[in-house]
């Protein structure tokens, strides 16, 4: 009979035929260690989306406003970021951060709205 060793420390274990690890501490530190490269990026980026979806809940209380550029660019407001974007027919984009969108037009302002079927 062949004899596994955890995959962490390397020590015999003993149990189940399917066992991998010798304990939950090794088994949690194992994983831990393996993704904290893309969660560490990850959770970077939904912090970026997270503040950006407080900016715009925080400009907009009514869930709509008229605001100007720089007044959300100086909030910290981060423009690289985005859950998803919506074209409209007329061929303008929304860019949202979760259910607020912003639109930004000619005159060097933002829109700022609440989708509703996300409420």
């Amino acid at each position: 009979m062949e004899t596994k060793t955890c995959l962490e420390c390397g020590e015999k274990i003993i149990g189940r035929i399917d066992k991998k690890f010798c304990d939950d501490q090794c088994r949690n530190l194992y994983n831990n260690r393996n993704k904290s490269d893309s969660t560490n990026l990850m959770r970077r980026i939904n912090n970026v989306l997270r503040k950006n979806r407080r900016i715009l809940m925080e400009l907009s209380p009514s869930g709509k406003a008229k605001i100007k550029y720089s007044q959300l660019a100086e909030s910290g407001f981060n423009f690289s970021y985005h859950t998803h974007q919506y074209d409209t027919k007329k061929g303008t984009t929304y860019f949202f951060c979760y259910e607020y969108g912003y639109l930004k037009t000619d005159d060097d302002f933002i829109v700022i709205v609440k989708d509703s079927k996300e409420s």
